[in-house]
């Protein structure tokens, strides 16, 4: 091959040769490019997104508070026209209407009473001495029959001798009664036993607050005195308020006395309460 020829074909290659790195560069820069700006995109949608979980977030959070501040409204209007109900006309049946779910008959191998929820978890308080015979033995079986003619077994958690104070519970969604503070109870304010008397389920006496810090059988100055009627079926059934809070739990009357009965009252409740819970799990089971 001539040598003018041979000088061609070089420098051909050469070219080929350096247009094929030049090509390389490129298209790597290309790629280089692509992926700089595909992994940009991808940081912006992904910072998109974010802020729109951000956002939807805060909306539902702003949904959930103010169907939260809407149902308390609610819930206090409802409240607020119970009392005037009662106030005006001495009318509990809106009271009566919202308490009866929250309230339960006892019954054990030994006699029927009254309970109520406390939490709502299932949690019932009621009176000892429902629970056992007259040798203190702590019936074999307790039932808990609820508004709707459920019956349920009942765990027993404990009690207080002295307050004949007893905490029992099933396992249940429920929706308890709120113990009111019983420093605050006046005399002659309007109240309702709710109970099961002679049989009878679900029964409501009303009368009023007849006198304070009356002292029990057990020497201790925390019962609440009213004309409301009381009888064995209404132990350990609440006694409401006008508010429809528990000011107190029914627990005994003057034997061939009418009109004189006497309810533990809201804060010794509370407070027993928490005593057997705490022995059992180191924390409190009521917290207002």
């Amino acid at each position: 091959m001539k040598r003018h020829h041979k000088i061609f074909l070089g420098s051909f290659g050469t070219i080929v040769v350096i247009f094929m790195v030049v090509m390389t560069f490129l298209i790597n820069g290309i790629i280089v490019k692509q992926t700089i700006e595909n992994n940009a995109l991808k940081n912006k949608i992904n910072d998109l997104e974010e802020k729109t979980n951000d956002k939807i977030n805060e909306l539902a959070i702003n949904f959930i508070n103010s169907k939260t501040i809407l149902n308390q409204n609610i819930e206090k209007t409802s409240q607020q026209l119970n009392e005037l109900k009662v106030e005006k006309e001495g009318d509990f049946s809106g009271i009566i209407e919202d308490s009866l779910n929250s309230i339960v008959i006892i019954r054990t191998l030994y006699m029927q009473g009254t309970g109520f929820f406390i939490s709502e978890n299932g949690f019932i308080v009621t009176n000892a001495h429902i629970l056992a015979n007259e040798n203190s033995e702590l019936s074999n079986i307790i039932q808990a029959i609820t508004y709707d003619d459920k019956i349920y077994l009942v765990e027993y958690y404990g009690y207080i001798k002295e307050l004949d104070l007893a905490l029992l519970k099933i396992e249940k969604e429920t929706t308890p009664l709120k113990l009111a503070n019983s420093d605050n109870v006046q005399i002659g304010e309007k109240v309702i036993a709710i109970g099961t008397p002679e049989g009878f389920s679900f029964s409501v006496t009303d009368g009023i607050v007849s006198g304070i810090n009356r002292v029990g059988f057990n020497g201790i100055s925390a019962y609440i005195q009213t004309n409301a009627e009381l009888n064995q079926g209404n132990s350990g059934g609440p006694l409401i308020d006008k508010k429809g809070e528990v000011i107190g739990m029914n627990n005994f009357k003057l034997v061939d006395s009418e009109g004189i009965g006497f309810a533990l009252e809201s804060n010794k409740i509370k407070e027993g309460t928490n005593l057997i819970y705490e022995e059992l799990y180191n924390e409190t089971l009521i917290n207002y």
